[in-house]
């Protein structure tokens, strides 16, 4: 049976390379796709391909883009005194849909010496803070300290997002950096 159905099972292999999709779910999508919505199906493969063939890296800010700057880097309405490095162009979706944000972004995918250049380059045209959107961890605390000594020439304010208890978490089930954080980083009220 298996050797019948190559070509569906290559779609399940397919679907399961995408993430949370187990083996399960991605033979519950395949047969859907295949048995109850063609029409779907095709225009999902075509959505997929212009997609892939479409987008790239925006080369200022290393977000999702259809052009060489992205919208939000060519918007001239936006903030341009704040800078916020994220870890990925996905995070940058997050902040856009929800309207947290109203400054540039920057894309931290790697942290070498051009990185580095480029990232002084940007804030040098006229960034007054450094927003800091990192996963809160040790290694991600090391890479901020990295980032504001190699900047320390620019005139520049850095800053992190807020870090520690979930709003409707009990303490009992917050991990204790981030209640140490919590308590580090307590307001007054």
């Amino acid at each position: 049976m298996k050797r019948s159905l190559e070509k569906f099972n290559r779609l399940i292999e397919a679907l399961q390379q995408l993430p949370t999709i187990g083996q399960k779910s991605a033979t519950r999508l395949a047969y859907h796709l295949v048995m109850h919505d063609t029409f779907g199906a095709l225009k999902l493969a075509h959505a997929i391909e212009n997609a892939v063939a479409s987008l790239k890296k925006c080369r200022s800010c290393g977000g999702l883009s259809e052009n060489e700057l992205c919208g939000i880097c060519s918007d001239e309405y936006r903030n341009h005194e704040l800078l916020c490095i994220v870890e990925n162009a996905k995070e940058i979706l997050m902040f856009e849909e929800n309207r947290l944000f109203d400054g540039r972004y920057f894309v931290l995918d790697t942290l070498d010496d051009s990185t580095i250049s480029h990232l002084s380059a940007i804030i040098k045209s006229g960034i007054k803070e450094v927003i800091f959107a990192l996963t809160p961890s040790i290694a991600n605390q090391g890479v901020m300290l990295y980032i504001e000594d190699k900047l320390s020439d620019c005139d520049v304010r850095f800053s992190r997002i807020a870090q520690g208890v979930p709003t409707g978490v009990s303490l009992e089930n917050v991990d204790i950096l981030s209640l140490s954080k919590a308590l580090e980083d307590r307001v007054r009220i």
